[in-house]
């Protein structure tokens, strides 16, 4: 009897989360340790970091090297999906909301968007010239 699913898709994006989650933990408890806490610098620089590594790796993939699918199941999915801290952002985001605390409910907004698409585009740009 044959499977029905093919499992392999499934183990590549599970070890990239391993990976990718493990980073985020790590990355994450080293910026608490030295910054305010105050501002969520943690998250930013997990959202920015990993907008980078996605902008770069899909351009790098698509158009400068050609990687086999399970490398795009690795890194993209599995390692920036479980990096990337979006549900964390809009937490933090909805608490400053229901504080009053409104500049820094406009500065978490604008720089997670602002600066994670910057980092996309910079991650392209810096796959299309090397």
């Amino acid at each position: 009897m044959q499977c029905l699913i093919d499992w392999k898709p499934y183990l590549w994006v599970s070890l990239g989360g391993i990976f990718g989650a493990s980073s985020r933990y790590f990355l994450s408890r080293i910026i608490t340790r030295f910054t305010d806490a105050a501002f969520p610098l943690g998250t930013l620089a997990i959202n920015v970091t990993g907008s980078l590594v996605l902008g770069f790796f899909l351009i790098w993939t698509t158009e400068r090297v050609f990687a086999d699918q399970k490398w795009k199941l690795l890194v993209a999915i599995g390692f920036c999906g479980s990096y990337t801290t979006f549900s964390s952002y809009a937490f933090e985001t909805m608490s400053y909301f229901e504080q009053g605390h409104w500049a820094l409910f406009a500065s978490n907004i604008l720089a997670n968007n602002i600066l994670c698409l910057a980092a996309v585009l910079v991650g392209a740009m810096i796959a299309r010239a090397i």
